[in-house]
Formats: structure tokens, sequence, C-alpha cells
């Protein structure tokens, strides 16, 4: 069952996303400390979940006048079970009902469960020269926070 996140449950998506980055390191991805994405997130509005308790969330903001999802993760003892497929298309039928034109996102070209995994849900890479003003701010972003360790790419649906 999909649903927006409750305030209350924001510590448990914050073990969630712990729990998930740890599994970049099995393609010697570290990510630099500091806080978690759903940690900087003060409205649950923006938190789609997965389950009663949370097993899972996709945390979604506006970039360019398109849904950008800026983070799905699937507590790793979850995984396997469709919960990150349920996440996404409640993802892209959100973006559908707000009339968005596009769903975007930043992710590891070569990460297995990263690019490969959203091109099978209807992603392609979008080429640099169609980035927006926002879309290559928060590139940027990224860039400074030290998360592009590995090759990443900008996607859209």
């Amino acid at each position: 069952m999909v649903r927006w996140a409750k305030a209350g449950e924001f510590p448990a998506l914050v073990a969630i996303e712990l729990a998930a980055d740890r599994l970049f390191e099995q393609v010697d991805i570290t990510f630099p400390p500091g806080t978690t994405m759903i940690e900087e997130v003060d409205d649950p509005g923006t938190v789609l979940v997965e389950g009663d308790p949370p097993a899972g969330f996709a945390l979604v903001g506006w970039v360019d006048g398109n849904l950008h999802l800026d983070q799905l993760a699937v507590h790793p003892d979850h995984m396997r079970q469709g919960i990150g497929g349920r996440l996404m298309a409640a993802v892209i039928d959100h973006a559908r009902a707000a009339g968005a034109p596009h769903v975007t996102l930043t992710t590891y070209r070569d990460v297995p469960w990263n690019a490969p995994w959203y091109a099978r849900h209807g992603f392609s890479v979008l080429p640099e020269p169609e980035w927006g003003p926002e879309l290559r701010a928060l590139v940027e972003h990224e860039r400074e926070l030290g998360i592009e360790i590995a090759p990443r790419v900008v996607m859209r649906r």
C-alpha cells in the first residue's frame, strides 16, 4: 500500500535511507558524511511510503515544472518484493495527476539498481543541453555535496 508519509514516520525513514545507502558499498561507493536526504525534509506531503510501518519511500519535489524524484529507498530486508516498483508507479501517477509533463531524477549510471532499473521503468538519459536551469543547479549542488563519486546521469520519463 503506497500512501503519503506521516510526520511521526520520519525517524524510520532515516533508518531505511541509511540501510539502503550501505548497499552502495558493494560497488565501492561510500557517501560523504552528513545528513540523509530525508532528514532535510519537513513536509510529509513530499514523501510517498510503502507499508505500515514503511519499508520504503520516495521523496519528490518540483524542478523546472517537472515532478522530480529526489530519492527512492527500500530497506534491504524488504527488497525484491516489488516495493520500489510500486513506489515508482505512485510517483508517475502523482505526476500525471498534478499535470507534470515529466518525471526527472539523477542517479548513478552504472549501478544496476539505479540507471538500469529506472530505464526498465521507462526513463531515458536526458542530455545536458536539455536540462533546465533548476535541474542544472541541482546537479551542481549534488557535485558540491560530493555524491558524484561515480558517473551520474539525469533521466526523464
